[in-house]
């Protein structure tokens, strides 16, 4: 079995307090898993280990087999570990096509053009028409990103991500603030990402959660409590108790 992205005893001490405990994760190439855990399980601390953000106290991180514990933020990413957030950072005044055609130039080597307008790099251009075509957004290629629906917003962000042709791509809660009539879309458009792209998904949204993954890691107290198929989480009575007695997934 190949692993697209590894973490060995991975550790993170802030002073005293242990904020991940000895996590060992393993997401499969081309796999769509879930990492869920209560507020204040460490999962946002552990998407900042894998990424860079943050360095660990002990343990490693592999991406594709080869360890990038001590890269930078920025080599991660040439490596093909990209990351959304939580909160949403885009240009408002500029279209949908000139936001992801200027994320398409920068994974060229182009971004330190300044002076040139975007519409100057044709290719650049088409790239980013066909990833907007990818995730249904080309009928809104032309308007302000910041004049959309919030649902589309954090579709042009995952545009944005997967223009730096990313090999991991790290999914913060991507549903955080959508409207429930807008998440469902949101969702249908991951799952239907490329196998190539190998997704890590954090999200509270357990309907959602339970819909798209095909493993699900449980972070609780900054451990890796277990990690499954939807359906033996959902019945994991310690999983059930975590999350105050509710029927996970049902």
């Amino acid at each position: 079995m190949s692993y697209a992205l590894q973490t060995r005893n991975l550790i993170k001490k802030f002073g005293g307090f242990v904020a991940t405990g000895d996590v060992s994760l393993n997401v499969t190439e081309g796999a769509r898993h879930a990492l869920i855990g209560p507020n204040g399980a460490g999962k946002t601390t552990l998407i900042n280990l894998l990424t860079g953000f943050l360095t660990p106290t002990a343990g490693a991180v592999f991406l594709n087999g080869e360890e990038v514990t001590g890269m930078a933020q920025h080599v991660r990413v040439k490596h093909g570990l990209v990351r959304t957030f939580q909160i949403n950072q885009l240009f408002a005044d500029m279209t949908v096509l000139e936001s992801v055609t200027m994320a398409v130039c920068e994974q060229r080597g182009l971004g330190a053009r300044w002076w040139r307008p975007v519409g100057a790099y044709a290719e650049a251009a088409d790239q980013a028409a066909q990833l907007l075509a990818s995730l249904r957004l080309l009928d809104v290629a032309f308007e302000r990103t910041g004049s959309l629906a919030y649902g589309r917003q954090r579709l042009i962000e995952i545009a944005l991500a997967l223009a730096a042709k990313p090999r991991v791509l790290l999914l913060d809660e991507p549903a955080a603030g959508v409207p429930t009539s807008e998440s469902q879309e949101l969702f249908e458009t991951i799952a239907q990402l490329p196998r190539e792209v190998t997704i890590l998904l954090i999200e509270h949204d357990m309907d959602l959660v339970f819909r798209f993954a095909e493993r699900i890691s449980v972070l609780v107290n900054g451990t890796l409590l277990v990690e499954d198929t939807p359906d033996a989480i959902a019945r994991h009575p310690r999983v059930k108790e975590v999350y105050l007695g509710e029927a996970v997934g049902g």
